[in-house]
């Protein structure tokens, strides 16, 4: 008698957890309404992703194809050069198929590079010469930059902007050389007094001496040396946004004759 019940309370276990694990997601193997309507609803995003950035992409490459009669020439190149070259040399060495797969995809490489490269002096073309060229550049940097345009500007549409980073505080002046640097020599005495021993650096956009060209500003932050652990650069950026409120400037470059907005000038 004792076997028995003990049979039939094990028999009792067995198909209460089976009729409760039924109702589990996932154990019967179909899915919910509510889990296909989010599955849908990721897989149009994703679509809605892709054909946004391929019109992005296509309207990059008209833009610049419109300015830049050299782009088609020089993409024709980046995809022939290495994708003849490898598929020459699998010929000769007897693999062909192999060593033409990978020129194919080197050759796509290769174009990718040459278009940004490409569609970025483009963009670099439209704003340059034009108040707050510097930050639209600083803005598009790749990275983990926090930039913050047109901490310190003049009656005379002069700018510096500053730049949060691994190599900790960058000041960045554009406009007459003069009063550019000393807007920079302002702004550094100014934080000298909340950063400590944060290291500040200071650069003037322009093309003399001692001054880094539009187009090398952001190979010249990627060679700063790193000197901030990434944790805190969040806190060091929340402290100097404490430390005084954004002035009401745009944060890329404003067409000529635009005038700056009326606050405090150095």
């Amino acid at each position: 008698m004792a076997r028995e019940k003990n049979a039939t309370r094990g028999a009792t276990r067995t198909g209460g957890s089976r009729r409760i694990g039924a109702g589990l997601p996932g154990r019967s193997g179909k899915s919910s309404p509510r889990d296909k309507a989010q599955a849908a609803a990721a897989r149009a995003q994703r679509s809605a992703g892709r054909k946004e950035r391929l019109a992005q992409v296509r309207q990059a490459f008209t833009l610049t194809r419109q300015s830049d009669p050299r782009l088609l020439p020089l993409l024709a190149i980046a995809f022939l050069v290495p994708f003849v070259l490898l598929l020459l040399l699998g010929i000769a060495v007897g693999h062909p198929i192999i060593l033409g797969f990978f020129g194919f995809l080197l050759a796509l490489v290769a174009v990718a590079a040459v278009f940004g490269r490409r569609v970025q002096n483009h963009a670099l073309g439209q704003v340059e010469g034009q108040l707050g060229a510097a930050a639209a550049v600083l803005n598009g940097m790749r990275g983990d930059w926090r930039v913050t345009p047109a901490v310190g500007f003049t009656r005379e549409q002069d700018l510096v902007h500053r730049v949060v980073g691994r190599p900790g505080i960058v000041l960045v002046g554009e406009g007459a050389t003069g009063r550019a640097r000393s807007l920079l020599i302002s702004e550094k005495k100014r934080l000298a007094r909340f950063v400590g021993d944060v290291p500040v650096y200071d650069v003037l956009v322009g093309d003399g001496e001692g001054q880094v060209p539009l187009r090398g500003l952001e190979k010249h932050f990627a060679k700063l040396p790193r000197n901030v652990q990434p944790k805190d650069v969040n806190v060091l950026d929340r402290k100097l946004k404490a430390m005084a409120p954004a002035l009401p400037v745009p944060k890329g470059p404003v067409p000529g004759g635009g005038r700056m907005p009326r606050g405090k000038m150095r």
